[in-house]
């Protein structure tokens, strides 16, 4: 299996080669060259994950020298549940969020890092921008790797205080900088980094966020996993409501049903950055600067992964046939939260809270509500609407007892080079 770009103005790559690049030459995304189809009788439901996960991705490691260690690979990255809940007969909720930061990316995240230490040769620096969950996960994927120093890029007082201080509580060879300035400023700063010779002759940059290959692909394997065993237990296909900012996560789902996964079919639900919504509505794709919101992981305004969409169904007209998306504002994710509570008793984050809410708007067939946070890493926000105390992660509290450093710097490459150049933490 090779890999090209989104762009198809530079050449293919091997697997290795695309993750360690992050991003293709013409400034594309890597894609594989063709979707495989996964034959489903190589797979069964008393597959411990790791052992599923490992099946699904043995295409797309075909030919590669990470092809030997993939099995390995899967059982050091998904040492935690993936639990499916019901909360009755057609709505269930896909919970990701058992990883060590107790967010989702801790799936791409750790899965990236176990790769590119497999085959990294010398020093190398690991840089990615984040408006939540993504920088905490990073750190905490590529704490103590000793080929990798990670750089990790937040947009100041834009995401709650526990997620600051999971990205913040590291030492070694983790560095992570409070950006005045939003998000996409924070992703234009790592994009722009990856053409600068300065940083490229400074040790080899590659990128953990979900732009890099390497953290798209094992998303696939949790979707994977729930439509197969969901079809074997209920005898139908689920869909998928899936809360989305940068669009990783969604281009994993929509990549497992490429694949002939038992997905019936999938919904997007985004906070006010309503990007995708407008695109869908109006034909005309207008990136935009980004608006805060309390489901921050979401606050994106140029979701990168669009381009692999657009290179999945070719056209706007096959887009529009498969993609839908709903925006959610900030009251609305409130009162769902409320609602939520009210109706199961269960507990979901702000950004669990957007897919809870297009649920509500969709027919009586099954859906699995894909929750991507621990809520009680939004307890401030959380435990006001409900009226009672969100439980704390024990991985998550330990991580917060942890002493922090906050460095805070313009959005400004030079600057950053320097910082880093002369930081001790």
């Amino acid at each position: 299996m090779h890999y090209i770009s989104t762009r198809k103005k530079s050449g293919s790559k091997t697997l290795s080669e695309a993750i360690q690049a992050g991003l293709a030459t013409d400034g594309g995304l890597f894609v594989p060259e063709k979707m495989p189809m996964m034959d489903q009788s190589q797979l069964s439901l008393d597959m411990p994950y790791p052992e599923f996960a490992g099946q699904v991705l043995r295409q797309f490691f075909a030919g590669d020298r990470l092809e030997t260690s993939l099995t390995q690979l899967c059982e050091r990255a998904f040492a935690f549940p993936v639990p499916l809940k019901a909360l009755n007969n057609n709505t269930f909720v896909l919970e990701l969020f058992h990883g060590p930061t107790s967010s989702f990316k801790d799936f791409g995240a750790r899965f990236l890092a176990e790769c590119l230490n497999e085959i990294a040769e010398d020093k190398k620096t690991i840089m990615v921008a984040t408006s939540g969950d993504t920088g905490s996960a990073v750190a905490s994927a590529f704490y103590q790797k000793p080929h990798y120093r990670a750089v990790i890029l937040y947009p100041e007082g834009q995401i709650s205080e526990k997620q600051e201080h999971q990205m913040t509580c590291w030492d070694e060879n983790i560095f992570a900088f409070a950006v005045k300035g939003n998000f996409d400023q924070c992703q234009q700063l790592v994009k722009s980094a990856f053409s600068d010779a300065a940083w490229q002759a400074a040790g080899g940059l590659s990128s953990a966020n979900s732009i890099n290959i390497g953290r798209l692909l094992p998303q696939i394997t949790y979707y994977a996993y729930t439509s197969f065993h969901f079809y074997r237990q209920h005898g139908c296909e689920p869909g998928l409501i899936i809360p989305s900012g940068n669009l990783g996560n969604a281009t994993a789902a929509y990549w497992a049903k490429a694949m002939g996964f038992p997905i019936r079919e999938i919904v997007l639900a985004t906070n006010a950055n309503r990007v995708v919504p407008d695109y869908l509505e109006t034909h005309h794709y207008h990136p935009r600067p980004s608006i805060a919101t309390i489901a921050n992981a979401m606050d994106v305004g140029n979701p990168s992964n669009l381009e692999r969409l657009n290179d999945l169904f070719g056209s706007f007209e096959e887009f529009q046939k498969n993609v839908s998306a709903l925006s959610v504002s900030d009251d609305l994710i409130r009162k769902t939260i409320a609602e939520v509570y009210q109706r199961y008793h269960y507990i979901s984050c702000p950004h669990t809270a957007t897919a809870f809410y297009m649920r509500d708007q969709l027919d009586e067939q099954p859906w699995v509500v894909v929750s991507t946070a621990d809520p009680c890493k939004f307890d401030d926000l959380v435990e006001p609407i409900i009226k009672t105390k969100v439980p704390m992660a024990p991985q998550l509290q330990a991580l917060l007892d942890k002493p922090n450093h906050i460095m805070k710097v313009k959005a400004d490459l030079i600057e950053i080079k320097n910082l880093l150049d002369n930081c001790s933490i």
